[in-house]
């Protein structure tokens, strides 16, 4: 007999699964644009050409997609985090905010996105808490922009972590938040705790590199997803400052200098630089709310620079 499903748990691992990031978009009766942001996209046949969407019947739209004649699916390029929580928003005036164009069948679709389907209501379909919309694909178009990623309750930008990396060259601290039995791995050192770094990601072979530094204390690591770019003062180095997050694979090593340190009980005034300490709060309030971002910014000011693309 089948145990009653934990709603959150499910949540979390259908957040497993990496997806893309659109904008689905119509007309309501009065004419005036309707649009939200949504991740349950698929493709469905090539011949006829059929992809579809899910809505929530609890969405405030949901009356108006339900039984509109044409919608369309703007798939939202990297560069767009911006458009994605507007239309994740409740805002009046979200068209007002982006750039659009309507297509040929009326429906809005957002200028600069990594690519768009234009379609005819071809099915709906009762599905639960959600309907399943089915669309006639009549008009689309593919762009060389890369797409938006989402998983694991973050925006996922599939160039930026390989930007960072070059742009920080020979002035680069590479480190990462490893997660492990439900707290974080802390380095313990002379002054204190730190998180694991190197001079630079890769090879394993480099003793002074990230994957390096871990397999010196027996460390397995997977690294999932960039956590925080930031950049050191001049007084401090200079130096560009790179962390990603992930997990320890296997066990911990027993009896070497690595820490699994519950996230309630870390020991905030043992770690002794203030930017690693202000991302790691960060990440502790992310993880507890499972909805993580990537910080861009200078490590003082705060204030967000491009740092990846310079």
């Amino acid at each position: 007999m089948s145990q009653p499903i934990d709603a959150m748990e499910f949540r979390k691992a259908l957040g497993a699964f990496v997806t893309g990031v659109t904008v689905v978009s119509t007309l309501q009766p009065d004419g005036a644009p309707r649009g939200f942001t949504a991740n349950s996209f698929t493709s469905v046949s090539l011949d006829p050409a059929l992809v579809l969407i899910c809505v929530g019947k609890s969405a405030a739209s949901y009356g108006v997609f339900a039984e509109t004649r044409h919608f369309s699916i703007s798939i939202l390029a990297e560069d767009q985090k911006n458009v994605s929580s507007i239309f994740a928003s409740k805002a009046a005036d979200k068209f007002e905010q982006v750039s659009w164009h309507r297509g040929v069948t009326g429906s809005p679709i957002i200028d600069g996105s990594a690519a768009w389907f234009d379609c005819e209501t071809h099915q709906v379909v009762d599905a639960g808490d959600h309907i399943i919309l089915i669309g006639k694909v009549v008009d689309f178009a593919n762009t060389t922009a890369s797409p938006l990623g989402y998983g694991r309750g973050a925006y996922l930008t599939f160039s930026l972590s390989q930007d960072a990396l070059a742009a920080a060259g020979q002035r680069a601290k590479v480190g990462a938040i490893l997660e492990y039995d439900g707290g974080v791995v802390l380095l313990e050192t002379d002054k204190g705790y730190e998180l694991p770094t190197g001079t630079r990601l890769e090879p394993a072979s480099d003793a002074k590199s990230l994957r390096g530094v871990l397999g010196q204390h027996g460390i397995d690591a997977q690294l999932d997803f960039l956590f925080a770019v930031f950049e050191e003062s001049a007084a401090e180095g200079g130096a560009v400052n790179i962390y990603y997050r992930g997990r320890v694979q296997g066990e911990l090593p027993a009896g070497g200098k690595l820490r699994a340190v519950a996230l309630d009980d870390i020991q905030w005034d043992k770690l002794a630089d203030e930017a690693v300490r202000s991302m790691l709060e960060r990440f502790v309030r992310e993880r507890t709310e499972d909805a993580f971002g990537i910080y861009i910014g200078d490590s003082h000011t705060g204030s967000v620079q491009s740092l990846a693309k310079a």
